[in-house]
């Protein structure tokens, strides 16, 4: 099974925040990850892939232009049905506690179920997200005067959802192709 990272980040925080994704992705057997930033990302790749997970800073609680931008172009796949029951997920990172993590997610999910995604979330019985996350996907905070990067629930969160993506995709992917998938 095929799982497509895609962030847009101007620092290392959201690039950090993907990796630890996918390296929660790549904890479940039969996962191929591919990561990559928004600049070298190919939306031709997406139709090949079982699942699909995007993210970045949030601006303003809403998408950066640099993924706002790439998802735009996605039109096409929209025309043709070629995502339409794939697994999607998101993640964002702010500078400030109420900097709009969650509107961000949301503006996140709405293109992937324009496309006919379906979307996994983190809920609330996962250890990682009990006190410190979101529903909606990985958003963190990461206060500007922090020396960490991103703070280790936060990395946690990420690869709590990288493993969670996985083996949902893992259980629709043979549940579609069978065994020998």
């Amino acid at each position: 099974m095929k799982i497509y990272i895609v962030y847009d980040s101007e620092g290392d925080h959201t690039k950090a925040l993907a990796r630890s994704i996918a390296e929660g992705a790549k904890q479940v057997n039969e996962a191929e990850v591919f990561l990559d930033h928004v600049s070298q990302a190919d939306v031709y790749k997406l139709a090949e892939m079982d699942a699909i997970i995007w993210g970045c800073p949030g601006h303003f609680g809403t998408i950066s232009s640099g993924l706002k931008a790439w998802i735009d172009k996605l039109g096409y796949l929209w025309a043709e049905g070629k995502l339409v029951n794939k697994i999607g997920a998101v993640f964002c990172t702010t500078a400030t506690t109420h900097g709009g993590v969650e509107a961000t997610m949301l503006n996140l999910i709405t293109p992937m179920l324009h496309q006919g995604m379906i979307i996994v979330g983190l809920p609330g019985n996962i250890p990682e997200n009990a006190l410190y996350g979101s529903y909606y996907g990985v958003g963190i905070t990461c206060p500007v005067e922090s020396s960490a990067i991103i703070p280790n629930e936060g990395l946690e969160l990420g690869r709590a959802l990288g493993e969670r993506v996985a083996q949902i995709t893992q259980s629709f992917t043979k549940e579609k192709y069978g065994d020998d998938q």
